[in-house]
């Protein structure tokens, strides 16, 4: 059996109604959509009781980051460095959550099958 007759195989057995590449165009528009409105959106990390903001888009790009006077000591500045990292931790996970709940609503139907079952908010680490 060679590579696009195993291929098939696998798109049978994960799609026992067949190939339908309407419904997959129609699937791929509804992901390209959710991802351009998660994209729109923005969120902000923050660390230290808000001391230290991070904003960002949905789509990956940091917009802004703020910094409270009590946040700033030159004595100390492996604090900041922490508090940086950790708002951007935070703000990164934010992202993740809005591009996962974006693309939640959508029904993959067999294809999730075609992902090893790692459909929005599943595999490696998560349940």
């Amino acid at each position: 059996m060679n590579d696009d007759e195993a291929g098939q195989e696998l798109l049978a057995a994960a799609m026992p109604g067949g190939l339908d590449l309407g419904s997959l165009l129609g699937m791929a528009g509804e992901m390209m959509a959710a991802h351009k409105a998660a994209a729109a959106s923005a969120v902000v990390g923050s660390s230290g009781g808000g001391a230290v903001q991070i904003s960002v888009t949905g789509g990956g790009e940091f917009t802004g980051v703020r910094l409270s006077a009590e946040a700033v000591d030159p004595s100390d500045i492996a604090m900041l460095e922490d508090l940086v990292l950790a708002a951007l931790h935070d703000a990164m996970t934010k992202v993740q959550a809005l591009q996962s709940g974006a693309m939640g609503g959508l029904d993959l139907g067999g294809l999730g099958g075609l992902l090893g079952g790692a459909g929005p908010g599943q595999g490696p680490g998560r349940s």
